[in-house]
């Protein structure tokens, strides 16, 4: 099977610092003001870091160019429209959904070390990157967190049955600690993503699956379905043999995120990038207590580890996240690859704003 995770380039690593600095003085090249730049550049970088290299720099242009259309906000603060002592809904006012998830997610964990349980909706804002990179430094705190987005204004993704976009990719992420580490889960509740099949169509090459479905209802492997008339869909997870069960689960993440924020279907016009989010932090001393909370994901984690592999000669059961974390620290210490796509687009950008590009090891 073709790896459509990692695709990466040979012409060396780039230090993760650079590349956060670059991203920075581009954000500040259209105008992001210095005070929300820095979350965006890092969570951005933190993509690449863990491998989710469809939602590191490769949103960096496109973030650039929303930028300098105006359609994301470069300054201010979400305004807050309802509060209670565990709950609260923010309108994030188009800001870069990166620096307003970052600062949900700290109230979030100072109020859930202090209830038990915190949870913030936020509507209106800009794109939010990839969720895996927000999850660590909750796990490193001892904490849970549920991380839920989806854009009331995208159709990309056929209901189990059908072959016309209705719902949006509708990702969801949860991360949790470990006795030795954390289990970090990303997941869209479709077979696969926008940024996957834009990459794939931009290189001419077919996904490795019938993972679409063409406006005449048959099973495609071409992403150029999704952009005929009429367009093609993305397959819920589970395809055409289970797609009940990611309908349905993305139905869910619509709910939590267009529902409880007030700003769904209904009522949303396209208008560029919207996310709503549903941001969720448990404190597991509020419950049964953190000791018994990672002796028992360790147990799990354990038992998944040593189950026995269909083919010896395969790829051995492992738990959600060691992977990335295992890239992460090899990026940290290694640089970070990019690919000959992801270059290009930076170094377009470079040229534009008068930057210099990060000079590879």
């Amino acid at each position: 099977m073709q790896d459509q995770t990692t695709m990466v380039s040979g012409k060396g690593r780039f230090d993760v610092g650079d590349l956060v600095a670059f991203a920075r003085r581009a954000l500040e090249g259209v105008g992001l003001s210095p005070r929300l730049s820095p979350a965006v550049a890092e969570i951005l970088v933190e993509g690449d870091l863990l491998g989710h290299d469809t939602h590191g720099l490769a949103l960096l242009p496109a973030y650039l160019a929303s930028a300098k259309a105006g359609n994301m906000a470069l300054e201010g603060e979400p305004r807050v429209l309802n509060e209670r002592p565990v709950t609260a809904l923010w309108d994030g006012c188009k800001l870069p959904g990166p620096w307003l998830v970052s600062r949900g997610l700290e109230l979030a964990m100072d109020k859930a070390e202090e209830f038990g349980s915190y949870t913030l909706s936020i509507r209106n804002s800009h794109h939010t990157a990839g969720l895996v990179s927000y999850l660590k430094p909750a796990v490193d705190r001892g904490l849970v967190v549920l991380l839920m987005v989806s854009d009331p204004t995208e159709r990309c993704v056929a209901p189990f049955g059908g072959r016309q976009p209705v719902l949006s990719t509708n990702p969801f992420a949860i991360g949790y600690p470990t006795p030795d580490g954390a289990v970090l889960l990303d997941m869209s509740t479709s077979v696969t993503t926008n940024g996957m099949v834009n990459r794939l169509y931009k290189q001419k090459q077919p996904f490795a699956h019938d993972w679409l479905i063409d406006a005449e209802g048959r099973p495609s492997r071409d992403p150029a379905v999704r952009f005929a008339e009429p367009p093609g869909a993305i397959m819920p997870l589970g395809g055409l043999a289970s797609g009940h069960k990611g309908t349905g689960l993305g139905m869910t993440v619509e709910a939590l995120t267009h529902g409880l924020s007030g700003n769904g279907r209904h009522v949303v016009k396209p208008q560029g990038w919207v996310n709503n989010v549903f941001l969720q932090v448990l404190d597991p001393s509020g419950f049964g207590g953190l000791e018994s909370f990672v002796a028992e994901t360790g147990y799990l984690g354990d038992a998944i580890r040593s189950c026995l592999p269909i083919d010896a000669s395969g790829p051995a059961p492992r738990v959600p996240g060691e992977r990335a974390l295992r890239l992460r620290a090899e990026r940290l210490a290694q640089g970070v690859p990019l690919s000959d796509a992801v270059l290009g687009g930076l170094c377009e950008w470079a040229e534009t704003l008068g930057l210099a590009m990060p000079v590879a090891r």
